[in-house]
């Protein structure tokens, strides 16, 4: 192969890569909402994601209120420890799949890494951190600390979310229905027994959730 052929191949490979890459990121943009962002009119390659435009985005979380303005690609979860520094969050799998992630949204539980930030103009954002009133646990975490329901602690804040929900949303009533609606939930370090331990507790007790 002569040396025009090698550099012509070597152009034809990097126009198909950058076509590649072209394309890939004009159907990203395609399928995004187009109240919310617009492609650029030329030059689309790996820096594409620097058209994307921020919208305006009302949220209430732990009953403050904010005024944002976020890329549309960014989510609820990103927000939460990026934006507002809100850490009692936890980025576990960052998949949908562990649960360490999980919050209230309009007080119905939600996977916060699955959820878009864009998504939730003017809801009810609570955190882990929303849960207590000033220095009083809320009686779920006092149920966990009462029962040793963590060792790591790192899955702890979205057990805690899921379980007020579970209480709230009436599967709490055996311990075999606790496990099934809790099964979104990983715990690695295999806290559940003490975890089950401290939902039904709280659903004994008729704590106020």
């Amino acid at each position: 192969m002569t040396p025009d052929h090698i550099e012509e191949s070597g152009c034809q490979h990097a126009s198909r890569r950058r076509f590649l890459k072209q394309s890939a990121a004009a159907a990203a943009i395609a399928l995004a909402p187009g109240a919310v962002v617009k492609a650029a009119e030329k030059g689309l390659d790996e820096t594409a994601a620097g058209y994307f435009e921020k919208a305006k985005l009302q949220i209430t979380v732990n009953g403050t209120s904010h005024e944002l303005s976020v890329e549309p690609r960014v989510t609820l979860l990103d927000l939460l420890r990026e934006t507002l520094h809100l850490t009692g969050t936890k980025k576990g799998c960052d998949w949908g799949q562990c649960g360490a992630c999980t919050v209230h949204i309009d007080g119905q539980r939600a996977l916060s890494c699955l959820s878009l930030a864009v998504m939730q103009q003017g809801k009810q954002i609570t955190t882990i951190e929303g849960l207590s009133t000033g220095e009083t646990l809320h009686p779920m975490q006092e149920a966990f600390i009462r029962h040793d329901g963590f060792q790591c602690g790192y899955c702890t804040p979205g057990q805690i979310m899921s379980a007020v929900a579970c209480v709230r949303e009436g599967h709490a009533g055996s311990a075999t229905e606790i496990r099934e609606y809790m099964s979104g939930n990983i715990c690695r370090c295999g806290a559940y027994p003490n975890i089950v331990d401290a939902i039904m507790d709280v659903k004994k007790t008729g704590g106020t959730l």
